[in-house]
Parts: C-alpha cells; structure tokens; sequence
C-alpha cells in the first residue's frame, strides 16, 4: 500500500443486525487514531455514504440473504483489493441460515408478514464466500474488536492476518478456567468451537454455544455423544450445533445427523 496516500477502508452491511460494525464504533480512541492512519470511505453505521468507492479494504457483515445482495456483493468485490467478511452471517450464513433446514421459506414468510408478497428474500440464505473471493474471514456473533483491529493492522503492514483456530477449550486452559462441562455437566461447545472470544462464557460459568464456529479438525461426533451422555436428547443434540452457525459444514452435518438418529427422516435441509 502507498506510503503517501492513507488506505481506504469501507464497511458493508447486508442481512445482519449491525452488531460486528458495532465492533469498530466500540474501538472508542482507537479508532479515532485508525482515522489518521486510514481513509474510511464508506461505513453508514458512522455516517459515511459512498457505497462504490474504491478501497483497499473492504469488510462486510450479513449474508446474502436478498437478489439485491447478490448483485450488491459483486460491485463491493469489484471495487475491493482486499474484501473481508465479518461474524457469523457472513462467514456462515448466521442466524438467518436457520432457513435453510428446512423448505418452509414460504410459510414461514406468509405467516410472519402481513403483506408477503412485499418480502423479497431468497429461500436461502447464504454466506459471502459462497458468491464472490473472500481474502480472510473473522468469525463470531459477534466479532470483538481485539481481532478486528489486529486484522487491520496486520494489512496496513502488509500480511496476511492471523487466522485463530484453536479451540475453545485452548483458551479456558489458558486462562486457568474450570471447566463447565467436566463439573457442571452443561453441554459446552468449546471442544468444537474456535476461539476469539477469549473464553467469554465459560469464564462466567456458562456454557460455549459456538458463536465463533467450528475450530480446526472439530470432533462433532464425540461431542454429540458426551451431549447424549449428559442427558440430551438428539433434538436438544441437534439445536446445540444448529443455531448460530447452522451453515458451517462441520455444524451443519452434526446437526443433521442428530437430528436423523431422532425423527429417522435424515437430511431434511
């Protein structure tokens, strides 16, 4: 990147509730000083409106859940050098991938909505990866800004962001944490989920529900059957893999074949 003229940034939003742009507005002082070292050129979450510039980096949070955002993605990749998604429903569809599970798009739509015929979403709602190149994901619902402010940084010197895979349960270790599941029996996903958060809910006693998805080579399998062992059924099973990142494959067939030892049907997605 040229030494004489700051890099632009923009900051996308799709299907999302706001809450990983959010990490850049909780950046306080520090993202007053990214302003002196950085052009940000489009971010409406702060007021700045210019959809088509051309940047160095633009981040996006959402899925692709509307026509819409299939064709807005590809003008944001075109006027990108480097295109990073943000959180869950970029990186895995998110919540809205709920969707997905089952072909019930349309009822659900003309059940919730007085005038459905005004909803124009598509059946399925889909991470950005799956529509254009993505240079480097950060996973989370939502992402913090320790990580967010690390990838900038790293690309201002020019290499490649480093991408956390370790496990949950990595992090608690560090951390010197009790585990929740080891004393308190409480279905933890933090053997299969990536770290980012730092540990966040098991360091209050709570269990890991996944929000950073699936961690490097994530044993599904043996978890699904620690959870039965705990008591859960197969659909509590299934619901544990199936929320926040349904669409990440590694959840995603976890789920599905929890939900099949239940209801015998197999994929129903």
């Amino acid at each position: 990147m040229s030494t004489t003229v700051k890099p632009r940034i923009a900051v996308h939003k799709f299907s999302s509730c706001d809450g990983c742009q959010l990490a850049f507005l909780n950046l306080g002082g520090e993202l007053i000083e990214l302003t002196r070292r950085v052009d940000i050129r489009h971010f409406l979450e702060a007021g700045l409106d210019d959809p088509d510039a051309d940047v160095d980096i633009a981040f996006v949070e959402g899925s692709l859940s509307t026509q819409d955002e299939i064709e807005r993605i590809h003008r944001v990749r075109k006027h990108s050098r480097y295109l990073i998604s943000i959180g869950a429903c970029a990186t895995s569809g998110g919540l809205q991938a709920l969707r997905n599970l089952d072909n019930q798009h349309d009822q659900w739509r003309d059940a919730i909505y007085a005038k459905p015929e005004f909803i124009k979403t598509l059946n399925h709602a889909r991470p950005i990866a799956d529509e254009v190149r993505v240079d480097f994901e950060l996973w989370g619902c939502p992402i913090n800004s320790r990580q967010l402010l690390a990838a900038v940084n790293s690309l201002l010197f020019g290499v490649p962001p480093i991408e956390e895979r370790d496990k949950v349960c990595m992090e608690c270790k560090r951390q010197q944490r009790v585990c929740v599941m080891v004393t308190d029996n409480k279905p933890c996903l933090g053997p299969v989920t990536r770290t980012g958060c730092g540990a966040l809910c098991p360091s209050f006693g709570r269990d890991c529900y996944g929000c950073y998805g699936p961690s490097d080579n994530p044993n599904t399998e043996s978890l699904s059957k620690r959870f039965a062992g705990l008591g859960l059924m197969p659909d509590a099973v299934a619901r544990r893999f199936l929320m926040i990142n349904s669409a990440a494959p590694a959840f995603h067939d976890a789920g599905l074949i929890a939900r099949s030892t239940d209801t015998g049907d197999g994929d129903n997605g």
